[in-house]
């Protein structure tokens, strides 16, 4: 018989690890020999400009596209050359919110973050229910769950896509441009109810964006990527390098506008 603790990750390994990944679209390569790790329960930014494959990065990472070379790991285990049934128990340790939400609109609140726990669990239709009106309370639409998504405003929408995103106690969500079409006051709610995922639940989160305002107060580390090199150019805390970084190419995106820090 197979020992079960052979299937735990390693306590010390990191939630992520990337090496000398290459991400493009068919013949096109748009990053090269990537690496980097993100530790468990940090908040952790792909930044840069626009074209320098941020999307593109985060769907390699999380198997909607397959790397021309190189390897992804999460908590130790390989991602990139798992079997199917290996992939799909890493699947399970993630989720993702999408720029858009990504929500069925034809489906309630309720019934949208019903689907990956009808998709991977075996638990009973009424405990889904439960279980589903419990993620929608923890992103604050009590209340919400039989509305539809045409129904609610984009920063509701943003938030039901995250109760879906953590419907499966994820270990690590993925968040595609979280603050795109929100207002400030709204998008800085949002990076508040990130932190306290973050802080509730040890959950390790990585964001692509390019927003200063949600860098500069949440994230703990980031990466940027830079198009002409095709690669990482800067990785560390953004207000040490925006302060302390050599390279124009980074303290022009991170001290432009009023919200650089001084």
């Amino acid at each position: 018989m197979a020992d079960p603790t052979a299937l735990l990750p390693p306590a010390d390994s990191p939630a992520i690890e990337v090496t000398g990944l290459e991400c493009g679209y068919d013949d096109r390569v748009l990053l090269k020999d990537v690496a980097f790790t993100v530790a468990r329960g940090e908040i952790f930014f792909i930044i840069g400009g626009s074209g320098c494959g941020k999307s593109t990065l985060l769907r390699h990472l999380v198997g909607l596209r397959a790397p021309t070379a190189g390897t992804v790991k999460f908590f130790g285990q390989s991602f990139t050359d798992a079997d199917t049934t290996a992939r799909r128990a890493l699947l399970k340790t993630f989720g993702m919110l999408f720029q858009s939400g990504a929500l069925w609109s034809s489906l309630t609140l309720r019934k949208n973050v019903a689907l990956p726990l009808e998709e991977y669990t075996t638990l009973a239709p009424r405990e889904i229910e439960e279980l589903a009106t419990l993620k929608l309370a923890q992103v604050g639409l009590s209340g919400f769950e039989d509305y539809y998504p045409t129904e609610i405003s984009g920063g509701m929408r943003k938030r039901a896509g995250l109760a879906r995103a953590l419907a499966l106690d994820p270990a690590i969500v993925f968040f595609d441009e979280p603050s795109a079409g929100l207002d400030p006051v709204t998008s800085r709610k949002l990076d508040e109810l990130i932190v306290q995922i973050r802080d509730t639940f040890g959950t390790t989160i990585v964001v692509v964006s390019h927003e200063l305002a949600s860098i500069f107060d949440i994230a703990d580390r980031v990466i940027m990527l830079d198009r002409g090199t095709q690669g990482i150019i800067a990785e560390g805390p953004p207000r040490t390098l925006a302060a302390a970084s050599r390279d124009p190419r980074v303290t022009e995106f991170l001290r432009r506008g009023d919200l650089a820090p001084q």
